[in-house]
């Protein structure tokens, strides 16, 4: 009997996901729990399990379309089963190819008109995002040359490669016809108008109108206030080497960061909150976001309950995020929940900068690359790396003086790292 899969939630509030791609095809076998398909959501990249076994019969929406949840993901039943009408009247919308020609009993079904999707080389290594944004600008990945790691084709890559085909080359792209008048001259083209040789219009991923979502509603309905300042960093380095060497592992800086801002964050923990209307919300728990720059965008995976790890896990947790977020495979629990934000900005050679409070929080952190300049303590004059830092926050719950504690009690602990070490 052929059973409908719906579309499940698969994270906080989903309400529509893209189809990026189908792991099995139509007609062929899958089983209990074997990943069927890969869907985009807001965030992530994730694998959808089958919850039953038998035969693919219908896909409830092409590779590249936006399907809604508890609509119809997929269709399994026994091998040879006809879709009964009503599934296939439900899918047909999304999957289903045009009826195109005479209405009458020899109607024939044709493939509909699209870009052709290239073929899925093997030994291309490119993430499904990727993939998507090649099939929409009708590039062959096979004929692009990766610049990520070990080759990997990245999105930058995708879009170089469109760029560079002649004006003539680029998928057409249909345009609704408008009445000119004769002799008037227009003299700027208007917003709708297609690709030109001067201009390309590329659509934003999920991911990206994910973020110019997030970044709007924060702009909008946080007041920020942004301090900065500048720290000796000579301890924080000079324990970071050391503990480096003496557990032969890297410390990401993110990671002495994160307990530098732990003790400030018990002492006020409206750093550590969640406006929700008139009411704040205070977290028991340091669910710590380490924004992480990855080729399709900034995220934020969230470490949770960083007060209760020691220094080499949350090293080791901070690392596992970060390569998780790059290759898009995190899951929307690890993408989602922060409490308090950490950017380094200073991994991409950024100094001081102005940090949007992400929504849900009160506060964010930034740091920049250390470098060396002089400082005068007393009468000397001595030459050190300072590390720039810049905090926003938001005005409604946070005064001015109240950001100054905070930052001066994470300066003193950067600048001495036995404060927050021995605690």
């Amino acid at each position: 009997m052929a059973r409908e899969f719906l579309l499940p939630d698969i994270g906080e509030g989903l309400t529509e996901a893209d189809i990026v791609q189908w792991l099995v095809a139509e007609g062929e076998r899958v089983e209990a729990d074997q990943p069927i398909v890969e869907v985009e959501t807001d965030k992530a990249v994730v694998e959808i399990p089958s919850p039953y076994a038998g035969t693919v019969l219908r896909h409830g929406a092409a590779e590249g379309d936006t399907l809604e949840v508890g609509a119809v993901l997929v269709v399994i039943g026994e091998a040879g089963e006809t879709v009964p009408q009503a599934v296939a009247d439900a899918t047909d919308v999304a999957a289903a190819p045009p009826i195109v020609g005479t209405i009458s009993e020899d109607a024939e079904v044709l493939d509909a008109a699209k870009p052709a999707s290239p073929p899925r080389a093997a030994g291309v290594k490119a993430l499904p995002v990727v993939r998507k944004v090649a099939r929409e600008l009708g590039v062959d990945l096979a004929t692009v040359t990766g610049t990520g790691p070990g080759g990997q084709v990245t999105r930058d890559d995708v879009e170089a490669a469109a760029s560079s085909r002649p004006a003539t080359q680029a998928p057409p792209r249909e345009t609704p016809q408008q009445a000119v008048e004769p002799d008037i001259p227009t003299p700027h083209p208007p917003a709708s108008a297609p690709d030109s040789a001067a201009s390309r219009r590329v659509p934003m991923t999920r991911l990206r109108r994910t973020i110019a979502a997030n970044m709007s509603k924060s702009w909008s309905e946080i007041p920020h206030v942004t301090t900065f300042d500048d720290v000796d960093v000579t301890r924080l380095l000079e324990v970071r080497d050391a503990l480096g060497r003496r557990h032969e592992t890297k410390i990401p800086i993110e990671a002495l960061v994160v307990k530098a801002a732990l003790p400030a964050l018990d002492a006020f923990p409206e750093f550590n909150a969640t406006v929700d209307g008139d009411e704040l919300i205070m977290h028991r728990n340091h669910d710590i976001g380490i924004a992480v720059d990855t080729a399709e965008g900034l995220m934020v995976a969230v470490v949770d309950d960083a007060g209760g790890m020691g220094v080499l896990d949350l090293a080791a947790e901070i690392r596992r995020l970060g390569e998780g977020a790059r290759s898009r495979t995190l899951t929307p629990d690890e993408l989602t929940g922060q409490t308090f934000t950490i950017t380094n900005i200073g991994a991409v050679g950024g100094g001081h900068g102005t940090p949007i409070v992400p929504p849900g929080t009160t506060a964010i952190l930034s740091v920049g690359r250390a470098r060396r300049k002089p400082l005068v303590y007393g009468d000397d004059i001595v030459i050190a790396p300072v590390m720039p830092i810049s905090m926003s926050y938001d005005h409604r719950v946070i005064d001015g003086a109240m950001g100054r504690r905070f930052i001066s009690l994470v300066i003193e602990n950067l600048g001495e790292p036995a404060l927050f070490l021995a605690g």
